[in-house]
């Protein structure tokens, strides 16, 4: 499995850099190779990517999401075996670090050779970068879902 790890810093507040990331289906928007994201449920998604000429879909679930400091998910069906948290840390009124980590396990010759050449790497750098712009440019964000997942109670329901 490989660990990916990459920082932007973001010239937004906190609160509005977390509120735009709960918005999955803005993801194609700054995202490469993301076609799309629905949203099932407060704690579930499925995604759609495209990267390398492979197509995959697969559905994910929160499992920890603290408003205004992460956002902790898992593939939980689907073709694609990942991980992965963002944190956010507040610098100032004004600027926030957003850090993204994810554990990727590339499947397939084609996503192994991509692993092995950086190409994964490289693509979350340069999703981070493009959410950069995309928040800053915006200059708010376009919703926000500020209810609480707790990892030690994944079904049970939640309040906002």
């Amino acid at each position: 499995m490989s660990t990916v790890k990459e920082a932007v810093d973001v010239e937004v507040p906190v609160h509005t850099a977390y509120n735009q990331w709960t918005q999955f289906e803005e993801f194609p928007r700054f995202m490469e190779g993301v076609d799309e994201v629905r949203q099932l449920d407060d704690r579930h998604n499925h995604w759609t990517t495209s990267i390398g000429g492979v197509r995959r879909e697969f559905d994910t679930e929160i499992v920890d999401q603290l408003p205004d400091d992460r956002i902790t998910w898992r593939v939980i069906d689907g073709d694609t075996r990942q991980r992965g948290s963002v944190r956010f840390q507040r610098l100032d009124d004004t600027h926030t670090r957003v850090e993204l980590t994810m554990d990727i396990e590339p499947t397939g010759v084609a996503e192994k050779s991509a692993d092995l050449l950086g190409v994964l790497d490289r693509r979350i750098k340069g999703d981070m970068r493009r959410f950069k712009d995309y928040i800053e440019q915006r200059g708010g964000e376009s919703g926000a879902w500020r209810g609480r997942i707790r990892p030690e109670d994944p079904g049970a329901p939640h309040t906002l």
